[in-house]
């Protein structure tokens, strides 16, 4: 049985008192350095996670830092009949020096508060979520690596744990917050992939869920990606109304156009993605041109096949940038295969994680420290 030392932590900057159950079963140093020596994406998890509960009657409260470990639940929780669940993704980075940082964590404070709003959860506020990974990352700090390219993946989560059955907005919330060490996603460098586009299957529909991060989106894709990696294909791009752009499996997309100007699709089904708009907010300081519109599948075929369209990449937490080298299809396909293809991609994604490690200066005040 682990066994445990509970201590209490003064009241934090966002005025919550949080109780601090260590683990006394942690990982030694050597079996934690061996994890980071070679992470994977999602395979480990650090020896603490944070949980917050919400009551109708008591709102946000018993704030708490405890051993990670198995999250106890009626078999008639609202969240595994009603699929009342969110969740969100971002990063923390080790830079030279030693310290530790996120990259804009108040855009994901501000989404996970979008996606409660459409799932009918309470909204964490901002400030709340901060201190959530401030306090996790105090007790686990030594599990973010320092190795290039690696970082800590940080999972907030938020779910109806309510026990009943009935079609209405639970009265009792969870919201906690895991991590796991990440290693580089490339091996031996960024490579273009390929895309299936999916015709039958759609992730979201309008008026849907489809702008809120929550896992019945993911669900919905998995089908169709399984049915990508039959074609030999590393994600999946769907259509809204089976003929716009929408976006891939887990990632946004962006077009580029020859004349330097990016365009990614907009639809009130795509979720709006914080690396897309860093790495769009990057072109424009550079002086590139970027719209934000319906695109169909037809203009990007028409585009690439006259020159006009010379690439695409996608872009998401995990992967930051990923060139797409082809999209296939069922009765076509469509090729990017010269320098220009991936050039401005790698170019924008070298810029942005320069910032996130701290090798590029941050002129937009995107980096906020976790361990000062």
């Amino acid at each position: 049985m682990t066994t445990t030392n509970l201590t209490l932590q003064a009241p934090s900057p966002a005025g919550l008192t949080w109780a601090i159950t260590r683990n006394e079963n942690a990982k030694s140093d050597a079996e934690r350095d061996a994890i980071l020596a070679d992470p994977g994406f999602g395979n480990h998890f650090t020896d603490h996670m944070v949980d917050i509960c919400w009551s109708e009657k008591g709102g946000w409260h018993r704030p708490r830092v405890s051993p990670y470990g198995p999250i106890q639940l009626e078999p008639s929780a609202a969240v595994l009949h009603y699929a009342q669940e969110i969740f969100e993704g971002l990063k923390a980075y080790r830079h030279a020096d030693g310290s530790v940082w996120t990259f804009r964590p108040y855009e994901n404070a501000a989404r996970m508060q979008r996606s409660a709003a459409r799932l009918a959860l309470p909204e964490l506020p901002s400030e709340y979520f901060i201190d959530s990974i401030r306090q996790l990352v105090a007790v686990d700090g030594a599990w973010v690596p320092s190795a290039p390219e690696t970082s800590l993946y940080l999972r907030p989560f938020m779910f109806a744990k309510e026990a009943f059955l009935g079609v209405r907005p639970a009265k009792k919330v969870a919201y906690y917050l895991i991590a796991s060490p990440a290693g580089a996603y490339f091996h031996g460098g960024v490579q273009p992939v390929s895309i299936w586009l999916s015709t039958k299957y759609a992730r979201a529909g309008k008026g849907g869920t489809g702008a809120a991060k929550t896992g019945g989106n993911y669900a919905s894709s998995l089908l169709p990606q399984a049915e990508a990696a039959q074609h030999g294909c590393q994600q999946v791009l769907f259509l809204d109304e089976g003929k716009y752009l929408e976006e891939l499996g887990g990632m946004n997309l962006v077009l580029v156009y020859r004349d330097g100007t990016l365009v990614t699709p907009e639809s009130d089904s795509i979720l709006e993605g914080i690396t897309r708009d860093s790495v769009l907010q990057l072109a424009k300081d550079r002086g590139h041109t970027v719209e934000s519109r319906k695109v169909t599948i037809d203009e990007w075929r028409e585009g690439a096949a006259s020159g006009e369209i010379v690439g695409a990449f996608a872009c998401g937490t995990a992967a930051v940038i990923t060139p797409i080298g082809r999209l296939l299809a069922e009765d076509f396909e469509i090729v990017h295969g010269g320098p220009e293809a991936s050039e401005l991609a790698l170019s924008l994604r070298e810029e942005l994680t320069g910032i996130q490690y701290g090798r590029v200066e941050d002129r937009h005040g995107w980096l906020l420290r976790l361990d000062a």
